[in-house]
């Protein structure tokens, strides 16, 4: 694998606010109906791709990415969450990020990928952010069909909750949604202020300029924009991760496994991720250092171009064509 600094990692250009001309942006239909808003680009001369996002996430974030692996000959299919993205929204407030149980993106995941899976043959893998690497593990315990190989990127399989304790917190979530709070925005996210849009960013990524491509997106595609979780995403996200960790089951997961963290991630807790990757047989685990933040593939290219690194290399020795 080159090192950080070799010269070969050099970015292609890419005008991240704008759609590859040859994609195809539609709608799958969930067993209930609900329209899901789904992206599908490249041949699928390598394979096939499954890209699952994070919570507050739109397809728009990962163009760059997309393009990437669709140049190295994947079909790479994307798609926006349940009540998020070009997904549709939950409650009558269109920023509010809502989900009554995490149980209902298992279920959108399973039948998204059992359609997937049967859309074409050579090697399935699936690449997850955030919220979908905690979704994908927890699929994959609960019997989902694995695929032939997955990396998690800075899976959520903790959340922190600092300054407050996670007892503190999981309390204040249910106490919130048993007075029926559940489908209000926990906090505000006020990015009109500099200050607040800065700290934003310094928690998500070291790079202005792609921060400022995802508020650009927002601006100029409104219905994608998302704002804070609901209390209700809050109580089953400490609910959902508690239960991962603390349960038997990883322990059985099979599938070539790569995972990738930054030890400074504001969002997600590191240790939590060092812990599942020391559960599961055969996982890989590599952990940046202050040079990341939590979104590794949308950082500075001295990150992001090696984390791709990792991964098509991963892919190629456990997935091969």
């Amino acid at each position: 694998m080159p090192p950080m600094d070799s010269p070969r990692l050099v970015a292609p250009p890419f005008d991240r606010r704008a759609w590859p001309m040859d994609g195809r942006l539609d709608y799958w239909s969930a067993p209930d109906g609900w329209p899901v808003r789904r992206y599908r680009l490249g041949t699928g001369a390598r394979g096939r791709m499954l890209v699952l996002g994070g919570r507050g996430d739109m397809i728009e974030k990962y163009l760059e990415v997309i393009q990437h692996w669709a140049a190295r000959g994947w079909a790479v299919t994307s798609f926006d969450w349940r009540g998020q993205g070009g997904s549709g929204r939950l409650t009558d407030d269109l920023l509010c990020g809502h989900i009554e149980d995490f149980g209902q993106w298992i279920a959108d995941l399973n039948a998204f990928a059992a359609d997937w899976r049967a859309q074409g043959e050579g090697p399935a893998v699936m690449v997850a952010h955030s919220m979908g690497g905690h979704l994908l593990l927890r699929a994959l315990l609960e019997g989902m069909v694995a695929p032939d190989a997955a990396v998690t990127v800075a899976p959520m399989m903790g959340v922190h909750s600092a300054p407050l304790p996670r007892w503190l917190a999981v309390a204040i979530a249910e106490t919130m949604c048993a007075s029926g709070f559940g489908r209000k925005q926990a906090w505000t996210q006020k990015e009109e202020s500099e200050r607040q849009r800065r700290m934003r960013q310094k928690r998500l990524t070291h790079d202005p300029d792609r921060y400022a491509d995802e508020l650009w997106w927002r601006e100029h595609s409104r219905d994608v924009a998302l704002g804070s979780p609901s209390w209700r995403w809050v109580e089953q996200a400490l609910h959902s991760t508690h239960r991962l960790a603390t349960r038997p089951g990883l322990e059985r997961i099979s599938v070539p496994l790569l995972m990738l963290a930054a030890e400074n991630d504001q969002l997600v807790s590191t240790p939590a991720i060092r812990r599942t990757a020391a559960r599961i047989p055969g996982a890989r685990l590599h952990v940046y250092g202050h040079e990341a933040a939590h979104e590794i593939l949308r950082e500075l290219d001295l990150v992001r171009l090696d984390a791709l690194a990792r991964i098509d290399g991963f892919l190629d020795e456990v997935a091969p064509r």
